[in-house]
């Protein structure tokens, strides 16, 4: 029997799927090689054969673009190579081992089905799973029997009408995507690195890890900053308003506006009002009355999505993204990601809404509707990609949690209103006239709420009716007086308005777009204010001045949306590939070369808005080369630098740094330092030199601390202060962090396994004998008076795997592996001791119950 593997884009929608086109008869096992996937089996009818089924799935990406390895390393390479240099695809999560894991289980396949998400990233990752299949067998797979299925909704009628019209997968699609991540991989890589060594190695508090640029993130903060600019620019102009107050025939006070609206002269305004006040009354010079209507809104699509998410919903547009997209692979909505908002002739849109009209919340309109009969959606714009964000099936409060019923609620109802009528009403205006001045007022009476009834917060005031006038009336003037007010400068863009701004312009894509405003958020660019308005910081007001007075393009829109459609054409087949992806890298390296050139520019703006390094932080540990204090700046990301070599020294983020005994390290001279995360948490000590320039082959830049060091006779470093194998890691050692007394504890150098053990001990040591289990023995002193050992003694030697008086005093904590881990000692690990026996299943559950 041949057999069909068929995968989809998350372990959650090849449930789903699964469930669905085997009528719900399929078994469910682990994948091949014990991966976190699952595989779903069963026998069915595919292309008029009997074929056995295998559905499972991907976390997304398969693989990711990098530059080859050595031009990973920033300190060795010019970042204009990066514009030149050789890229790899990488595995996108390699302790998944996804490609492994689709190479077994599609090996032997005949035909390839793939369900991937239904937009171009979904298309890039249809042939990265073809590939990955591909290399799993000793034939090639004929592109005749690779399949694509189209699907907007998780219903069983669109999964199997996506089943039984597959198509081809689109090529063309998947290169635009290629084309998107080499460009931004080479340059915002190249910008990146270049700024981020050049002004954190000159000033201290900036108070960011990383400096980025990315060609559509940098614009998308260039609106927030061109806003700021706007605000800091406006000057202010006093106006005044000639306000008058009538009162009508039945005693109501109405408040007129003057038909020359404002004036910007005092002296004029004054003469107004004089003319004016001679008048006790004013005549009514016509009353028109006007039936008028408010549409009812065209169907939902992403960005209209975000925008409401934002501004009505108090939701950032990247969580509301997240949650429509949870939503979607549950089934409650259509797919969350597209451009258009205009149904398709054959959309069953009566049926969908008949799944609401027994809800708590809105069955009343729903009925109401169905019975005078749905309107069509008004005319929207089809983009070709997938049909507006629907509601596919019946929810309540209780199944959804609090932000996913919020979206929810607001899909569903928007669905609604675009079927019902639209908002009717009566708009009345009123003319007066004072003298030789004309005054009007407004109102209106509602004749059907239409669509309103379930958009509520659209609905029109009720406190909007005009009393009775008729045309010659006279009614009595109550009050005339000048209001002075002040022209008002535009506010802060709000997320809502950035998303419009980035649509308008061609910054990202459906998307993309909340990817990037995330993006200036987390990286200290703009701060998230009151009603989601985007503040710009003075780090992101200095980049974007800063590329401004060097080169405006690098900042403005205008770049990007050009690219944007260039990818467009190649998705299309309308542009080849490499031409655009050489033409556009080549205008961008030629830019970075002026921006290096050029950097002066934006350093003159960064030296009025921080300190210098050397103005910067307090004095800490002394230098290795100079024996001057370093001193040790805290901003992110924590540095010392030495203004006397003028050096900095990164360290080890997200912790506490503090000297160490004022030891030093044997290879450098620098003093020890000391890193943790607080009593309980991770610590090991290391020393600054080593750890930006690691001294030995096997370790690698960044995560040098001594608990790592493959020195052979150093007290600080692993080979005197590992004890064993982690249990839970290949590769970790645990080790034994002296700077942690007198709350001793292992910590392992590669995971965040650690044992606390030995609590008040005065001193604690690892042996160099090693156990019978493969670890080494530790020897362990208490004072008299705190020792925990029996007959009052204060000092033992011992392992604490197996010795009965260490197990008692070490703390247990983590799970292992619920399968056995083969454990070797650390002298093994290190080449020293080989052959000492392996522990047996007995003692490795033994070992295991010291992390649970």
């Amino acid at each position: 029997m041949k057999t069909a593997l068929m995968v989809a884009e998350k372990p959650s929608l090849a449930a789903s799927l699964a469930n669905i086109l085997s009528n719900g008869r399929c078994t469910s096992r682990k994948g091949l090689n014990g991966s976190s996937c699952s595989v779903f089996e069963w026998i069915g009818q595919f292309r008029s054969e009997t074929v056995n089924f295998k559905m499972t799935s991907v976390f997304g990406h398969v693989m990711t673009l990098d530059f080859i390895g050595k031009y990973n390393n920033w300190d060795k390479v010019d970042p204009a190579e990066l514009f030149s240099c050789p890229t790899e695809k990488k595995e996108a999560v390699p302790r998944l081992k996804i490609p492994y894991f689709l190479g077994k289980e599609g090996g032997h396949c005949d035909y390839l089905v793939l369900w991937l998400d239904c937009d171009k990233e979904g298309e890039n990752i249809c042939f990265e799973v073809i590939h990955a299949v591909q290399q799993g067998m000793n034939r090639r797979l004929n592109p005749n029997d690779i399949w694509r299925a189209r699907f907007s909704a998780i219903t069983e009628k669109d999964i199997k009408a996506a089943m039984a019209n597959l198509v081809k997968p689109n090529e063309n699609e998947a290169k635009s995507v290629d084309a998107r991540q080499e460009l931004d991989l080479r340059i915002g890589c190249a910008f990146t690195r270049f700024q981020t060594r050049f002004f954190q190695g000159k000033y201290g508090d900036l108070d960011v890890s990383l400096i980025s640029y990315g060609p559509c993130q940098t614009p998308t903060l260039g609106f927030c900053v061109q806003r700021h600019d706007e605000i800091q620019t406006f000057k202010p102009d006093p106006y005044w308003i000639l306000q008058v107050t009538i009162k009508s025939s039945d005693g109501q006070d109405v408040i007129l506006s003057w038909s020359r609206v404002r004036s910007f002269d005092k002296e004029i305004a004054n003469m107004f009002l004089s003319h004016v006040k001679e008048y006790d009354q004013a005549t009514v010079l016509s009353v028109e009355s006007s039936e008028k209507t408010k549409s009812r809104p065209i169907a939902l699509n992403t960005v209209e999505l975000m925008r409401v998410a934002s501004s009505g919903l108090g939701m950032g547009p990247h969580h509301a993204i997240q949650i429509a997209e949870r939503l979607y692979t549950q089934g409650y909505i259509s797919y969350p990601r597209t451009e258009t908002t205009l149904y398709p002739e054959n959309f069953d849109l009566l049926a969908v809404l008949k799944q609401q009209q027994n809800h708590s919340d809105w069955g009343d309109q729903v009925r109401k509707i169905l019975a005078v009969g749905i309107n069509r959606p008004k005319k929207g714009m089809n983009v070709g990609d997938h049909p507006p964000i629907t509601p596919m099936k019946h929810a309540t409060r209780n199944e959804l949690d609090g932000d996913a019923w919020k979206l929810y609620d607001y899909i569903t109802r928007h669905f609604i209103a675009t079927l019902a009528s639209d908002c009717k009403y009566l708009s009345t205006t009123v003319k007066f006239e004072i003298g030789m001045e004309t005054f009007t007022t407004n109102g209106h009476s509602l004749l059907d709420p239409g669509y309103t009834s379930i958009l509520t917060w659209q609905q029109l005031g009720s406190n909007d009716t005009l009393p009775r006038f008729t045309p010659g009336e006279k009614v009595n003037v109550q009050e005339v007086k000048l209001v002075e007010c002040y022209t008002q400068p535009p506010d802060y863009l709000t997320e809502a308005e950035l998303i419009s701004l980035m649509e308008k312009h061609g910054i990202g894509t459906d998307a993309s777009i909340p990817v990037h405003i995330n993006n200036i958020c987390m990286r200290n660019y703009v701060n998230v204010a009151a009603g989601r308005k985007l503040v710009p910081t003075s780090l992101g007001i200095v980049l974007v001045h800063g590329y401004q007075k060097i080169d405006p393009e690098l900042v403005l829109p205008t770049m990007r949306s050009a690219v944007e459609e260039q990818l467009n054409l190649i998705a299309l087949g309308r542009a080849d590939f490499h031409a655009v992806l050489q033409h556009t890298v080549e205008i961008f390296k030629q830019k970075f070369h002026y921006f290096v050139k050029s950097i002066e520019a934006m350093d003159q703006l960064f030296e009025v808005s921080f300190s210098p390094l050397s103005a910067s932080g307090k004095a800490h540990s002394r230098c290795g080369k100079c024996r001057r204090y370093m001193k040790y700046i805290q901003t992110k990301p924590s540095r010392m630098h030495c203004a006397h070599c003028n050096e900095t020294y990164n360290l080890p983020q997200n912790g506490n740094i503090r000297i160490y005994k004022e030891l030093k390290c044997p290879l450098d001279d620098f003093e020890l330092l000391s890193w943790s995360t607080g009593a309980r948490g991770k610590s090991y000590t290391f020393c600054p030199y080593c750890y930006n320039n690691p001294p030995f082959r096997d370790m690698k830049k960044g995560m040098s601390g001594c608990n790592s060091c493959t020195h052979p006779t150093c007290p600080h470093a692993m080979n005197s202060n590992g004890l064993s194998s982690c249990l839970e890691c290949n590769g970790g050692i645990l080790v034994l962090d002296p700077s942690s007394a007198p709350k001793w504890k292992l910590g392992c150098n590669r995971c965040d396994v650690i044992l606390h053990l030995f609590e008040n001990a005065h001193k604690v040591a690892v042996d160099t004998t090693v156990c019978d289990c493969g670890a080494q023995l530790v020897t362990v002193e208490y004072k008299q008076e705190k020792t925990k050992f029996p007959d009052e003694a204060t000092q033992m030697t011992g392992c604490i795997f197996c010795t009965p008086v260490f197990m008692e005093l070490v703390e247990k904590h983590r799970a292992v592996a619920s399968k056995p881990v083969t454990t070797r000692s650390r002298a093994h690990a290190k080449g020293r001791s080989r052959g000492k026996p392996r522990p047996s299943k007995d003692k490795m559950a033994q070992l295991a119950a010291y992390f649970v």
